[in-house]
């Protein structure tokens, strides 16, 4: 059994289904000691862009208060702690982070869905042989990680690259090498595995094992329903396994914002 998940979304990122309260109670029937909130960050987009998968700026008041409440409601059952799952851009990344800091906030995650960003950049889940792509991705989520603000990197393999396996590995292990220089973990993703995703990739995990970065699951849950100790996902114990990954307590050094 793992103790923590930090990888927890609400409804606000549009996309996501129960209360906080759901998700609160299934971490604890699940055994978990502590569950981390980090839905997707709202952006300081420019006026007239609407992301439709992310909270507004405006929303960030009642998604801090409300985990707050909840935090101190559950304080002997479970630590509840409040964090987001937040796209590095160049363009909105200072000022967004200025904006978080002045709420509640115990930590952040990268989740890199895009280069360079929502407005103007590419999706990185959408398939592709591009080698540019690739390359503009682990260069672009590399310059994201030595922000040095991140505690981990979720979901490292979204890329969704098609082309050979050498230009893979030549671009992918230069995202592993900066995970250990960095003394960033990667994330090996539970949603993305019970969804039938292309993620997490057996391709990537397997080279990455042979470095022997820190690992850490993330249930990236959408649903109350994911969150869930890997013994109880079909095939996920099997998937660590095959690919040479040993998971501890799944308890993280949490770096401050």
């Amino acid at each position: 059994m793992i103790s923590a998940n930090y990888h927890t979304h609400t409804t606000r990122c549009k996309h996501a289904v129960g209360t906080e309260r759901e998700y609160i109670e299934a971490a604890i029937s699940e055994g978990f000691k502590i569950l981390g909130f980090s839905d997707h960050t709202p952006q300081p987009y420019p006026d007239g862009f609407v992301s439709g998968i992310r909270m507004d700026m405006s929303e960030l008041e009642d998604y801090t208060d409300t985990l707050v409440k909840l935090r101190d409601e559950y304080k002997n059952d479970i630590r509840i702690m409040i964090g987001y799952e937040v796209e590095y851009t160049r363009k909105y990344f200072e000022p967004l982070i200025r904006e978080l800091k002045k709420y509640p906030l115990d930590y952040i995650i990268q989740g890199q869905h895009f280069v360079e960003d929502e407005v103007d950049g590419f999706y990185v889940g959408s398939a592709t042989d591009s080698e540019e792509r690739l390359r503009a991705y682990v260069d672009f989520t590399i310059e994201g990680m030595k922000s040095g603000l991140f505690t981990y990197l979720a979901h490292p393999d979204l890329i969704n690259y098609t082309g050979p396996d050498d230009i893979y590995y030549r671009h992918m292990r230069r995202l592993v090498e900066a995970a250990i220089d960095l003394n960033i973990p990667l994330e090996i993703n539970v949603y993305g595995f019970v969804d039938g995703r292309w993620y997490p990739c057996d391709r990537f995990f397997k080279m990455a094992a042979e470095y022997n970065p820190k690992f850490l699951i993330g249930c990236d849950a959408h649903t109350p329903e994911i969150i869930r100790q890997p013994e109880h996902i079909k095939g996920f114990t099997d998937f660590l396994l095959r690919n040479g990954i040993k998971i501890g307590d799944n308890v993280v050094d949490i770096v401050e914002v």
